[in-house]
């Protein structure tokens, strides 16, 4: 079906694209866009917005022809036909190639894991697991691109608001000198790179503001989505910060796509963005500390050639006989965590949770809320060094799916503990927090004391 240019809200117009939904294998539950969305804290994170009301997902997408332009996308079921498409509105003023249609749809193929090896997993699993196939669980919502994966998972979730902030101010400035201008001197001892690794952010339309200060962080940016750990932190959850509109066009206000709101949104930025700025300037104006680093080396290393995103996810599709999947699995995991413990920052935690966004499901991140969770549902009291061996004895029996089944607890745990997660409203993504567990167990704790 050919793409068909509407208006939406009178504002611009959009194209429709139709994404067909591969066939679900005998025995698997069908497809359901607020399950497959709403199944990780990843969802929460600028510049995703989930539309509770809407049961829809807005955010930018790149285009293929020029991936310095992102267009913003409303993925929603096909209202003709909720089972076997989606339908993918994209707010463009002109015609989108069909190079660029591909490559939206590509996109969101990635994100919510729509690909024939993600459905036969999915089926394998829910054939393990009759509560799993019950709820439509099986799919863990990640990025469009590796790399967004992987730098989220380096930091706090209020740096995703931040980044996308800054991305938005990038494309808003009219050069990459009148952005270079506002930051703070470059350190040369630090920066020295011949001109052919030099990388120019390509930057289209001008500031609105002689300022770099965003909006106040509601939610901070110090709070942990239930998850603590040792080397890296995954943090609160908030909201996509707001903004008051601009004169920029790259991205229009998510009130055409979604109700009730009045936000503009940045990308998240790519490689070709973040590697050209100093350091120092992106720790101060996203809070991200010595993070800043880690990340403009990681945006340059993808740059330079020195790290390779797409051999990494070619390697992560081999396919293999059934009689050795298990074996080839775990030996393609310990090939790329090798790869990923080169990178400055990534410790083991974080390289856990970034090969399990490239679809490895038998290796289980573990961190303190790991070892609360099995405390808590499985009267299992572990520490750190000992964590894996109870993991192994609970979830072994799902292998190669080990991941699936844990979090199918976890997530199922926070449901009841925050509330139905896909009806949550955005603003309230603040409260889905560690502390905010503690509160409430210590709060329910006082409250049976008293009563006894």
């Amino acid at each position: 079906m050919a793409p068909i240019p509407n208006p939406i809200h009178g504002m611009r117009l959009s194209v429709e694209l139709e994404l067909e939904l591969p066939p679900s294998p005998g025995g698997s539950a069908p497809f359901d866009l607020a399950a497959a969305v709403c199944s990780h804290g990843l969802f929460m994170m600028a510049p995703n917005r989930w539309d509770p009301a809407a049961r829809a997902l807005v955010r930018p997408l790149r285009l293929a022809s020029d991936s310095s332009v992102s267009v913003l996308a409303r993925i929603s079921a096909h209202p003709a036909r909720p089972g076997a498409a989606l339908l993918v509105a994209v707010q463009r003023a002109g015609d989108l190639s069909s190079r660029d249609q591909d490559y939206i749809l590509e996109q969101v193929r990635r994100m919510l894991r729509l690909s024939e090896e993600d459905g036969a997993a999915v089926a394998e699993f829910q054939a393990m697991h009759a509560a799993a196939r019950e709820a439509g669980f099986g799919r863990i919502f990640r990025s469009p691109t590796l790399f967004e994966d992987m730098v989220k998972w380096t930091r706090t979730l209020a740096m995703a608001t931040s980044l996308c902030e800054l991305q938005s101010e990038l494309q808003c400035s009219s050069s990459i000198e009148d952005f270079l201008s506002r930051t703070p001197p470059i350190r040369e001892h630090k920066r020295k790179r011949s001109k052919s690794q030099s990388v120019r952010v390509k930057l289209e339309t001008r500031f609105a503001e002689d300022k770099f200060e965003g909006p106040t962080l509601a939610s901070g940016t110090s709070n942990d989505l239930t998850h603590s750990e040792t080397d890296e932190d995954l943090s609160s959850l908030p909201s996509v910060a707001s903004e008051t509109g601009g004169p920029c066009d790259s991205l229009a206000s998510l009130d055409t796509f979604v109700s009730g709101s009045e936000e503009c949104i940045g990308d998240f930025p790519t490689p070709e963005e973040l590697a050209n700025l100093d350091e120092d300037f992106l720790a101060k104006r996203c809070n991200l500390g010595y993070r800043a680093k880690r990340i403009v080396m990681l945006a340059r290393g993808i740059i330079e050639g020195k790290v390779c995103l797409e051999k990494l996810e070619k390697m992560c599709k081999i396919s293999v006989p059934p009689a050795e999947e298990i074996s080839t699995i775990e030996s393609t995991y310990e090939r790329i965590n090798t790869e990923l413990s080169a990178i400055s920052g990534f410790g083991p935690f974080t390289r856990a949770n970034v090969l399990m966004c490239m679809g490895f499901n038998h290796t289980i991140p573990a961190d303190t809320e790991t070892i609360r969770h099995l405390k808590q549902i499985h009267k299992r009291s572990s520490t750190i060094s000992s964590v894996y061996q109870e993991l192994d004895k609970i979830y072994g029996k799902y292998a190669p799916f080990q991941f699936l089944a844990y979090w199918f607890e976890l997530w199922g745990f926070y449901d009841k503990q925050f509330g139905k997660i896909s009806e949550m409203e955005p603003s309230n993504y603040g409260l889905f927090t560690a502390s905010h567990l503690k509160k409430s167990k210590k709060k329910k704790k006082t409250a049976l004391d008293s009563y006894s």
